[in-house]
């Protein structure tokens, strides 16, 4: 394989059936609410970053490990239809992850995962996967085992990748292996991620206190807000979001971290990539669904 072959982007990451229910409001404990409507769609972070570097055009490389069940034989097929590496995406034991998602009407989300196989890439494969797709970015995030991240993001170094870590969800901030953030060259956290990280809300002090003496840079995506940059270069820049009526906000996040490696592996630089991200993130929350949610190749 030439170098012009080699996997632009490679996502380490999750897969997910989403199991999306809208409703006007979420129960309460003990109660049962009617729904307004239902959708089980394909989701799991890593293949969301996947699908929407590959939509824009990126060579695309995913690492994990799927369920030996119809989901996981589904969930193969659908990333295949978006032309995407699958050398290194294997099956496991457990079932293919799922997770049920509740949206209530201004497309605020709450969302249960139950990881399954996810869980099972380990850190040899994850190694192997990179050092043979040689990408030019490596992503990662903890919806697969943390050490398995930390594998990949070792061998990126090795190479000469860029890494970028977006640290969701944030109950596996506590377990971030020693080290994987000194291998981390963008950090891409949320509002609660970036708490779990740093024990601060999110604000120009807290995040300019949590940068300095860093190596890496930082990106806190603040939802309708847009997201906050910050290195020891550039100190801190504010990015808005374009205002839209948001119908779901599921799947936002990780359309930002796909379309920002995307660029990053295409030349841009980090303001252009930011702004791709905020792009394709915000027309996301104009409908409904995960992946289903961006837009098409031909769009």
């Amino acid at each position: 394989m030439s170098q012009e072959e080699h996997n632009s982007v490679v996502v380490v990451g999750s897969t997910m059936i989403d199991l999306i229910s809208y409703s006007p409001r979420v129960p309460e404990a003990g109660e049962t609410i009617v729904g307004e409507s239902f959708q089980m769609t394909f989701g799991g972070k890593g293949a969301n970053q996947a699908v929407m570097a590959s939509i824009l055009g990126s060579r695309v490389g995913f690492i994990n490990c799927l369920g030996k069940d119809v989901y996981g034989d589904s969930y193969r097929e659908n990333l295949e239809k978006h032309d995407i590496d699958l050398t290194y995406l294997t099956v496991g034991k457990g079932p293919t992850g799922v997770a049920t998602i509740l949206v209530e009407p201004d497309g605020t989300n709450r969302i249960i995962i139950v990881p399954g196989a996810n869980f099972e890439l380990t850190p040899e494969s994850a190694r192997e996967g990179i050092l043979n797709l040689a990408p030019h970015v490596v992503v990662g995030q903890l919806e697969v085992s943390a050490d398995a991240t930390y594998g990949a993001f070792l061998a990126a170094k090795e190479i000469g990748a860029t890494t970028i870590l977006n640290p969701a969800p944030a109950t596996g901030i506590a377990t971030l292996p020693e080290g994987l953030l000194e291998l981390t060259d963008w950090l891409i956290p949320n509002e609660n991620e970036f708490l779990a990280l740093s024990n601060e809300a999110v604000s120009e002090s807290s995040i300019s206190s949590f940068v300095s003496g860093k190596e890496f840079s930082l990106i806190v995506t603040v939802g309708e807000e847009g997201v906050i940059f910050a290195n020891q270069d550039v100190g801190l820049v504010t990015y808005p979001a374009g205002k839209v009526d948001a119908v779901d906000t599921t799947g936002a996040g990780d359309a930002f971290v796909g379309a920002f490696a995307h660029g990053l592996a295409q030349g841009l630089d980090p303001s252009e990539a930011i702004m791709l991200g905020l792009d394709r993130a915000t027309d996301s929350v104009t409908r409904k669904g995960t992946q289903i949610s961006y837009m098409a190749k031909n769009e």
